[in-house]
């Protein structure tokens, strides 16, 4: 990093940075780290169920996800998989409990909120596939759920956007489970990024999300295996027949220019793509209530989400 970049971070969001100070992610302090405390909220009051589900991984593996369903009114109504971030290596389903109850509260879609295996425990294509059966599950349960299964779709922040990203390109290649949208918050999709080979702006990446972080979230979840879609969305050569896209970045994250990249690439594809970048935002810069920034990301998400679902919304 050859300059701060603070004095183009949006001045609303230096509480963020101020209370996340830089820090690597690595062996020491990843249990500490996964460790921090999650904000839930309360399904009931907003009309929402919650409940846990389990289901089997390609490889026989349990793997538990929470699901989100509206208690008023019948379908057929949408349904949405989520996917966690954490840089492959940290994060639950449980700490995107607000988030996923809003969007069932405002949008009436079933959501699914998958807890993947994390990284280094366990490498690809472990996480992945995870989030493969959690598909599987939704489509096999969506009579039950009253789900419309022409209105699926999936989505995620960071290395859950990322997961999603995969996640899309796999149902593609299998066939077997056609998805309407993908919804990627500064999805995490280029292991190269940050590299001495691809060290990027140096203005991006010193808040939050740095290039160390990055560094150690992917050998993690690479382990041995070769860096190749659909696993390292990046990578990926050929794009057509991927899904309906929301893909938003922010000015400084790390990931800016993977993501645009990533939505240039999808739009040369003749995929219909919508691309947002917040100015003056860096990585997890809505995890700061109250922001201008951040209360445009909401309405942009939910609408964006609205639409790929086929929802209308008041506007």
């Amino acid at each position: 990093m050859t300059e701060s970049s603070r004095h183009l971070l949006d001045p609303e969001l230096l509480p963020l940075v101020d209370n996340l100070p830089p820090f690597s992610v690595n062996d020491d302090n990843l249990d500490a780290m996964r460790g921090r405390e999650v904000v839930t909220g309360d399904p009931g009051s907003r009309g929402v169920s919650r409940d846990e589900v389990t289901f089997s991984s390609a490889d026989g593996t349990e793997i538990s996800a929470l699901l989100y369903t509206p208690e008023a009114g019948a379908g057929p109504r949408p349904g949405y998989l989520h996917i966690h971030g954490g840089g492959y290596v940290m994060g639950s389903a449980l700490g995107s409990d607000i988030n996923n109850i809003n969007v069932v509260s405002k949008l009436g879609a079933v959501v699914l909120s998958v807890d993947y295996r994390l990284a280094p425990e366990t490498s690809i294509p472990g996480p992945l596939e995870d989030c493969y059966a959690a598909l599987a599950w939704l489509f096999g349960n969506a009579d039950h759920l009253q789900i419309d299964t022409t209105r699926i779709g999936i989505g995620g922040e960071s290395a859950g956007g990322g997961l999603a990203a995969a996640l899309a390109i796999l149902a593609r290649d299998r066939g077997e489970y056609p998805l309407c949208h993908q919804h990627l918050t500064y999805p995490m999709l280029d292991d190269t990024t940050g590299s001495p080979e691809n060290p990027g702006d140096p203005l991006v990446g010193e808040f939050v999300w740095t290039r160390a972080s990055n560094k150690y979230g992917w050998e993690s979840y690479l382990g041995d295996a070769e860096p190749v879609a659909p696993q390292v969305p990046a990578r990926l050569e050929d794009f057509s027949g991927l899904p309906h896209t929301w893909l938003s970045t922010a000015t400084l994250d790390l990931f800016r220019d993977e993501n645009i990249t990533y939505a240039k690439e999808l739009m040369r594809a003749g995929i219909v793509t919508d691309l947002i970048v917040y100015p003056g935002a860096c990585h997890g810069f809505q995890m700061l209530p109250g922001t201008r920034v951040q209360k445009r990301y909401a309405r942009d998400h939910l609408y964006g989400l609205a639409e790929g679902l086929g929802v209308e919304l008041e506007s």
